[in-house]
C-alpha cells in the first residue's frame, strides 16, 4: 500500500483486489478475551416479505397467518423470499482532525482506505452499498446501490474532501459535528441494514450514543476507531511545535507531567468510547497509521460478512 498525505481515486480502486481475498468471517467469539469485545450478533441476509395468499396443500404450516386466518374463516399463509442483499451503509470520516499522521499514513487515508475495502467486498457479495463522506464543511452522499460505477463516483467525492485537507488551514470551529453525520444517517437507514462507521471519534459524546442506539435497534453497526502513535503517546517527539493552523504553540514531550497528561486524555476519551460500544454490542474495531490497513483488517474479522 501506498501511504501517504493523501488517498486518489486509483489507489482506491486498486483496493478492490485485496477485498476479495479479506475474509470477515469470525476469527473468535466477540467475547473473547483476545478482543475484550461484548459479543454480538450482526444481521445478516434473511427472508423477506412477499405476499398474503390462500393456503394451498403443502404449504409450509409454520407459514400460517393465524390472526388473519381465524378472522377470515379461511386459511391464509404468508409468503416469504430469499433476501439477496442489504444496505450497508458507511460513515466515512475526513474532517481535518483526520489530517494527521507520524509514519506510514494520515489518518484521513487510512479512512478513506477501510472505506473502500468495506466497499469494494461489499459490493463483490451482492450487497448494496453507500454512505456519507463527512468533510470540514462539506459532505458527500450516497443512497445504497450494488452499482460498482455508483460507488466509484461516491469515492470520487471521498477524494476530493481528502484532498481539501491542509495542514496551514485553520480548522473551523463550526465544522461537521460527528453527531451530525450520524443523525444524518440516522435519518436514511431503515431496517436489517449494516452501518459502518470509520473515524478518530476526537468528538463522541452522549449525543452520538443516543443516535447509535437509535440506529441499533433494527441495525448492525461496527465502529472503526483510527489512531496515530503519536497521539497515544508523544514522549519519543521530543520538542516539538503544534499549530491548529492559526497559532502555534512549542511542546517538550519529554516533560514528563506533559507527556502523562496527554496520554492521559486520549486514554480516558478512548476508553470511553470503547465502554459504549461494549453497553450497546457494537463491535469497536482500532486501526493504527503506521501500516496498511489491509493487514489490519485482515487480523480483526468481526463479523460473518455472508
Amino acid at each position: 500500500m501506498a501511504g501517504g498525505a493523501y488517498t486518489n481515486l486509483k489507489q482506491l480502486m486498486g483496493l478492490r483486489q485485496h477485498a476479495r481475498h479479506i475474509s470477515l468471517l469470525p476469527q473468535a467469539p466477540a467475547s473473547s478475551v483476545n478482543n475484550g469485545r461484548r459479543r454480538t450478533h450482526l444481521r445478516g441476509r434473511g427472508l423477506d416479505f412477499a405476499e398474503l395468499r390462500h393456503y394451498r396443500p403443502g404449504d409450509d404450516i409454520r407459514c400460517m397467518d393465524w390472526h388473519r386466518t381465524r378472522r377470515l374463516g379461511t386459511p391464509y399463509v404468508r409468503v416469504f423470499t430469499e433476501e439477496r442483499d442489504r444496505p450497508v451503509w458507511l460513515l466515512v470520516d475526513q474532517r481535518p482532525a483526520l489530517f494527521f499522521g507520524s509514519r506510514f499514513q494520515m489518518k484521513s487515508v487510512a479512512a478513506a482506505e477501510l472505506a473502500a475495502l468495506f466497499a469494494w467486498h461489499m459490493i463483490d457479495h451482492g450487497d448494496r452499498v453507500g454512505g456519507l463522506v463527512m468533510g470540514d464543511q462539506q459532505s458527500a452522499h450516497s443512497t445504497p446501490s450494488r452499482s460498482s460505477a455508483t460507488v466509484t463516483a461516491w469515492m470520487e467525492r471521498l477524494v476530493a474532501l481528502n484532498h481539501g485537507l491542509h495542514a496551514t488551514r485553520p480548522q473551523k470551529t463550526s465544522g461537521t459535528a460527528l453527531a451530525e453525520g450520524i443523525d444524518h444517517l440516522a435519518r436514511q437507514v431503515s431496517h436489517d441494514g449494516l452501518v459502518i462507521l470509520i473515524s478518530d471519534f476526537h468528538d463522541w459524546d452522549g449525543h452520538c450514543l443516543a443516535l447509535l442506539r437509535r440506529i441499533g435497534r433494527n441495525n448492525s453497526i461496527i465502529a472503526c476507531h483510527i489512531s496515530d502513535e503519536l497521539e497515544r503517546n508523544i514522549t519519543p517527539a521530543g520538542t516539538m511545535v503544534i499549530t491548529d493552523g492559526q497559532h502555534q504553540l512549542q511542546v517538550d514531550s519529554r516533560d514528563t507531567t506533559v507527556a502523562a497528561r496527554y496520554s492521559n486524555d486520549f486514554n480516558q476519551h478512548f476508553e470511553a468510547l470503547q465502554a459504549s460500544c461494549y453497553r450497546e454490542g457494537i463491535p469497536l474495531l482500532t486501526f493504527d497509521t503506521g501500516t496498511s490497513v489491509v493487514n489490519q483488517l485482515q487480523v480483526h474479522r468481526p463479523w460473518s460478512g455472508q
